[in-house]
Parts: C-alpha cells; structure tokens; sequence
C-alpha cells in the first residue's frame, strides 16, 4: 500500500521560514517524480516545487523561484521542502505527489496530475499571516 505522509505545516508570520517534509513508503522511490504542490479555495491545485527522479532537474513556480527549495534523498524516501521569505498568497493546503508519470514544464518534470496512478499526501495547512 502506498502511503505519502507529509509534516510541517503551521501558521507563521510573513518573512518567516518554514520546512514540509514528506515520507514515502510503498513505492519504488527511485522510480517517482516528486513535487509538492498547493492548492486554496479560490485556485486550482498549482504545481510548486518538483525534482526528477536523479534531482538533476528542478521546477520551481515563478511566485516561488527564490525562496523554496526542493531536495529529495533516495535513501531515506524522504523529499523536503524549505521555504523561506512566506508571504501571504503562500499560504495554501500544500501535497506531496509522487509519480512514475510526469508531465514536462519548462525544462523540468512535474508529476501528472491526469492519471490516477499518481500519489498524493492529505496535505499539510501552511498559513502565512501579514
């Protein structure tokens, strides 16, 4: 069985930093796409952060290019994401998404969001106040 757990969501303060972890088991981790995305009542679930299966190529959302991070360690199945600089269109209920299947943007992999088969984590509230 697949699981995709993810931690780290708070409530912080504009400016501040903040770290999602996601743990992965029951998939051969070498063999996914990670990314973490976002998603608000008013928005689409976006893309964010995503890594290729090597790390070798990263996507990162214009609104975040700067200030998160995306690292992932084959090891441990374990991809973290380290945000810093938050301000308050940061804030969202942010998944993990694991895949074999990824869609290509802007020179970059992304999980897929049309099939089924892609993984998903029930998403950790991240809450930026001004």
């Amino acid at each position: 069985q697949v699981q995709v757990v993810e931690s780290g969501g708070a409530v912080v303060q504009a400016g501040e930093a903040l770290t999602l972890s996601c743990s992965v088991s029951g998939l051969s981790f070498d063999d996914e796409t990670m990314g973490w995305f976002r998603q608000t009542p008013r928005k689409d679930r976006e893309a964010v952060s995503c890594l290729s299966l090597t790390g070798l190529y990263t996507y990162d959302a214009d609104s975040v290019q700067g200030r998160f991070t995306i690292s992932r360690d084959n090891a441990q199945l374990t991809v973290t994401l380290p945000m810093r600089l938050l301000n308050p269109e940061d804030t969202a209920t942010y998944s993990c998404a694991a895949s074999s299947i990824h869609d290509y943007v802007a020179d970059a992999y992304v999980p897929t969001q049309r099939y089924e088969s892609t993984s998903w984590g029930q998403g950790p509230p991240v809450t930026v106040s001004s």
